[in-house]
């Protein structure tokens, strides 16, 4: 560790004593317990391979910062270490935690001692006996802080050198001085690396490690190193350095991760193909026992978009049994900012300048006109003739109806999962009213159409930044005019339309409609949907009961009275319009893409997002 250090009096307040699940395992408490006795050779003779799930979206990266005065010369204590690696092969399967890869940040030993390593060496054997993936690197305190990566021969070396990683399953390969390594690692379907970096890297280093990134373009890349980050949107001149020639002209560096100084912070960047660069510093031996050997968990979620990031101690956690005194409690789990917290980051967009994912392909209308479909209509040009085509083939056309001199407009913007890739821009306006909609033609078959048996009713549609509630709240997405009144159907509004597929106030996507077995409206109800996101919805009818969908999931407010086709009158469907009373009384300000109702109930994996 070097001379000088940060230091925060607020640190020990921030220190949280909840456990909060983070030692699930029953076994890890006896292990834990009893972690001051080395166990035998004999007991592990026969281990069972350390076998993550590849292909689960949530997975965890562990990081285990500064150990270096748990080996100090004759002050030699390795069970924290091995407290905390047991923890991660407990979790390291197909699990929660799902644990892929450890990563040290260096200075393992206090003064580079053969000793020191050979002790600290010891504990990683661990993870050797489990062919467990790990990376560790130099610290000043490991070797000559006064030397680089082309120091040469070190005890350092001697334990932690390619010779010892090459064996792992996730080794990729080391630079020739033996002092960089890069490891390849898979998760949630495809390949991740660290990048771990000497203490100090020479042009040597760095030529290195340009080249390694040039032979995996396409691979998203946490560097690890042991100096970067000195203090919350703070860099070290060295850290700057490594910014400038290395991190920042590499897109593929999201995140990286150090120890060395104290206490923990973070620093965001922008690289220089204009994308956010996470850099982490973490380190924790100026705390109780030296750090206790505290592990960072870094919990990825492709789904949600989110590293969720959590410091622990398994040692002590491990000891509870025998119970803890105040400071153990205080140290178990830190829960101050800098050590509990999440980062947003969305994974496809943030990979898509080094690894596009390929835009998925527009499907033809034969694909989509499944048996029982009734109409079917997507936008992949502009409406420049005033009718747009029914793809089903049924003539159920629809014709452009404007009011106060609207228009509407088109862009090739799309739901990603969405057959057609185009849309029609919708730019209604409550008062005036004002834009243009889409109706069907008289005549057409769908106007009279009860679906008695069943029906599915889809639409892909965004809203702009500037939509707003006072001007554009419940215009309707698709829906059948008609009254309820002109239908002898009096329940409740006899204004309202006979089916009207709309966005509340709120933006709540609502069904609300009138079927052949009641006076009343049957309603509908979804949460809100941010603006300037694609939605899909779709609406299914099983002959007696309605589920609205978004996004393929049902929503909350299902009814569970029985509801049997809808009620018609004969006239047009509209989309993009909503009638109140006859007439119409808004109109849509958004995007609308592919609309399609099936006479029948659809499968959720039958839905066009599908």
């Amino acid at each position: 560790m070097c001379t000088s250090h940060a230091h925060d009096p607020g640190e020990a307040a921030q220190a949280g004593a909840g456990r909060r699940g983070f030692l699930r395992a029953t076994a890890l408490l006896g292990a834990a317990a009893t972690a001051t006795v080395a166990l035998p050779a004999a007991a592990e003779a026969a281990p069972a391979r350390w076998r993550p799930d590849p292909d689960s979206r949530r997975f965890t990266l562990a990081v285990m910062p500064d150990t270096q005065y748990l080996f100090d010369g004759p002050s030699i204590d390795k069970a924290p270490v091995e407290a905390s690696l047991r923890y991660l092969l407990e979790h390291g399967g197909e699990n929660a935690e799902n644990i892929v890869f450890l990563s040290h940040l260096g200075d393992l030993t206090q003064n580079g001692a053969a000793a020191e390593f050979e002790a600290v060496g010891e504990a990683f054997a661990l993870l050797d006996r489990r062919g467990a993936g790990y990376s560790v690197l130099a610290g000043n305190h490991d070797v000559r802080s006064s030397t680089t990566d082309q120091r040469g021969a070190s005890a350092y070396l001697d334990t932690f050198g390619p010779q010892r990683l090459r064996g792992g399953a996730t080794f990729g390969g080391s630079s020739p001085d033996g002092y960089n390594t890069f490891h390849l690692f898979r998760a949630a379907g495809r390949s991740w690396m660290v990048l771990a970096l000497d203490w100090r890297l020479s042009d040597q280093g760095y030529a290195w490690a340009h080249d390694v990134l040039a032979r995996h373009p396409h691979t998203p890349v946490v560097l690890t190193t042991h100096e970067l980050v000195a203090g919350d949107d703070s860099l070290s001149a060295y850290g700057q350095q490594l910014w400038d020639r290395l991190i920042a002209d590499h897109d593929q560096i999201f995140l990286t991760l150090n120890g060395h100084y104290w206490p923990a912070g973070r620093a965001t960047r922008r690289n220089t193909a204009g994308h956010d660069v996470h850099l982490h510093l973490t380190n924790y031996q100026n705390r109780y026992f030296g750090g206790a050997a505290m592990i960072r968990l870094y919990r990825f979620d492709l789904d949600r978009n989110v590293i969720d990031v959590e410091t622990v101690s398994p040692w002590i956690l491990g000891r509870a049994a025998k119970g803890l005194n105040e400071l153990e409690r205080r140290e178990s789990e830190l829960s101050g900012d800098a050590d509990r917290f999440t980062v947003d980051i969305d994974f496809a967009e943030r990979f898509s300048g080094f690894d596009p994912v390929p835009a998925r392909p527009a499907r033809p209308a034969s694909k989509v006109v499944v048996p029982g479909t009734a109409a079917y209509w997507r936008f992949d040009s502009a409406v420049s003739s005033g009718t747009v085509r029914d793809l089903s083939g049924r003539g159920n056309d629809l014709t452009v109806v404007t009011v106060g001199g609207g228009a509407l407009g088109w862009s090739p913007d799309h739901h990603p999962d969405q057959p057609g890739h185009g849309s029609l821009e919708f730019q209604g306006f409550k008062s005036p009213l004002k834009g243009a909609y889409l109706r069907t033609v008289d005549g057409a078959p769908l106007n009279s159409a009860t679906f008695e048996s069943g029906y599915t009713i889809e639409a892909f549609y965004r809203l702009p930044a500037d939509w707003d509630p006072a001007h554009h709240a419940w215009s309707g997405l698709i829906g059948r005019t008609g009254t309820g009144g002109a239908a002898g159907r009096t329940g409740d509004d006899p204004d309202e339309p006979l089916a009207t597929l709309s966005l509340s106030n709120d933006r709540e996507p609502q069904w609300a409609m009138r079927p052949l077995n009641q006076q009343g409206i049957a309603t509908n109800w979804g949460q809100e949907t941010p603006l300037e996101t694609w939605w899909h919805l779709a609406v299914v009818n099983d002959g007696r009961h309605t589920t609205l969908y978004v996004e393929g999931c049902p929503v909350v407010r299902n009814p569970k009275a029985a509801s049997v086709g809808i009620t018609s009158v004969g006239l047009p469907w509209l989309l993009g319009g909503y009638e109140y009373g006859g007439t119409i009384d808004q109109i849509l300000h958004g995007r609308l893409g592919d609309v399609r109702i099936v006479a029948r109930a659809l499968p959720v994996t039958s839905f066009m997002n599908h």
